[in-house]
């Protein structure tokens, strides 16, 4: 039974056993599942049953990040709507099992356009059919009524925007490695020229290709992951981050993969159309959440680089990171500067 960096395989038998008696058929052993950047994912098994194990990073874990009962919270609601989910297995509040809280959840066996070798596999039509099933399950999540699944108190979507600049200017404080004049700038007119709210609903907070999962043959989402950052709030977020990161897709970016349009991935325009004909929500004031998506991403990846300069990132592809804030902090300021 060897360990793995952040789980003590042997502390997590017993806290299983404990918590779902029987459920477990054999000794455990697991490993580190790539591609995540912030909270930590991990494949469990037992010889027989297979479970994904999230818990927080192993080191400057800020305040209100990394909220392991929250992400728990939301994937238990959202059990059987249209918002496909991995099954809630078990949650662990009591950091002294592993050091943090933690959950287990279902292990989904499905294809994440996450890597080149998988991106090569992907013919043009089946690009385009992801983008349009990636848009068309974001429009299902935020039809979802949060008080018919229990997150009525999920969140406070009164005053979200104001609220959740001033939250990702504080986790900036409480990551930077280095200080930068461009992120004063930013804030200020965030703050500024922040647009009416929209409606609220369920937020996830990072939704794009690489936080779902299809099924083998591209043609549904078997699974949206990686719910740390969920909320009730305004989820037009969630549309300017999609449109963020789609754009980097597009570019060859260290950040996403690349996903051109080229390759069939649909353009940031028409993502946001496709958007637009299934939602009634008025997108005039894109260009703020988009730039505010800038913004947010700088911030992660300033808290991906302090982590990676403390030495305490798992898994490869975290050296790049650092360089990119700038470069996301300018387009931010572009966008907000032409409004």
């Amino acid at each position: 039974m060897a360990d793995l960096p952040g789980v003590d395989l042997a502390a997590l038998t017993g806290w299983l056993d404990r918590a779902r008696p029987g459920l477990r058929q054999g000794e455990l052993s697991g490993e580190v599942i790539a591609g995540g950047k912030s909270n930590l994912t991990y494949r469990i098994t037992d010889g027989t049953a297979t479970w994904a194990l999230r818990r927080p990073p192993l080191a400057h874990v800020l305040p209100t990040a990394h909220d392991m009962v929250r992400e728990w919270r939301v994937i238990s609601a959202l059990q059987g709507t249209a918002v496909a989910v991995p099954e809630a297995v078990a949650l662990c509040e009591d950091a002294d099992v592993l050091g943090a809280q933690f959950y287990l959840m279902g292990f989904v066996d499905g294809v994440v356009l996450d890597r080149p070798d998988v991106l090569g596999t992907v013919t043009p039509d089946a690009a385009t059919r992801s983008c349009e099933l990636l848009v068309d399950t974001l429009v299902d999540l935020h039809e979802v009524d949060p008080g018919t699944v229990g997150l009525g108190d999920f969140g406070r979507p009164d005053g979200f925007l104001a609220r959740q600049v001033r939250r990702w200017t504080q986790q900036w404080q409480a990551s930077q490695t280095q200080p930068r004049a461009e992120v004063e700038r930013t804030v200020e007119l965030l703050t500024t020229t922040l647009p009416e709210q929209s409606t609220p609903a369920i937020v996830h907070g990072d939704y794009r290709l690489t936080n779902v999962m299809f099924d083998r043959g591209l043609q549904r989402i078997a699974a949206v992951v990686d719910w740390e950052m969920a909320t009730l709030g305004d989820p037009l977020t969630d549309v300017g981050l999609m449109v963020v990161y789609q754009g980097l897709a597009a570019q060859d970016d260290t950040v996403m993969p690349l996903m051109a349009p080229t390759q069939g991935f649909l353009t940031t325009d028409a993502l946001v159309d496709r958007y637009a004909q299934r939602s009634p929500r008025d997108l005039t004031a894109l260009d703020w959440y988009v730039a505010f998506g800038y913004y947010k991403l700088a911030v992660v990846s300033e808290g991906i680089h302090n982590r990676y300069l403390a030495g305490k990132t798992v898994g490869e592809g975290f050296d790049h990171f650092g360089e990119r804030v700038p470069e996301l902090l300018e387009r931010a300021l572009s966008l907000l500067e032409a409004r």
